[in-house]
């Protein structure tokens, strides 16, 4: 029998594969899923939801997919309220650490 060794997660996929700014990767992520959800639940084409967005066809696609390398926390924000979506940032005072933490509740 084989054995494998398991890690109890950060609470963060991309912090535990030690990726680059894991945080602002998490965001990115919630946001696409909520993108991808809203159309879901919209009944909408993935050309429809882009023709609605003003984006094409192929740049939902890879936003939904995940590949999202190449857009900015902004622009799906943009694409959320496009959908309907409010959109709410929320600043709160350092609790001491050295860095602040962005986060996505959705």
């Amino acid at each position: 029998m084989v054995k494998h060794k398991v890690e109890e997660s950060c609470g963060n996929i991309f912090e535990d594969l030690g990726m680059e700014d894991p945080e602002k990767c998490l965001v990115k992520a919630e946001l696409a899923r909520k993108i991808s959800v809203a159309i879901e639940e919209m009944g909408l084409t993935q050309a429809a939801a882009a023709a609605l967005l003003g984006v094409d066809q192929p740049t939902l696609s890879a936003i939904v997919r995940g590949r999202l390398q190449r857009y900015s926390v902004d622009k799906l924000m943009r694409l959320l309220t496009g959908l309907g979506y409010d959109l709410e940032i929320v600043i709160t005072e350092p609790k001491g650490q050295q860095m602040g933490h962005l986060s996505v509740h959705a």
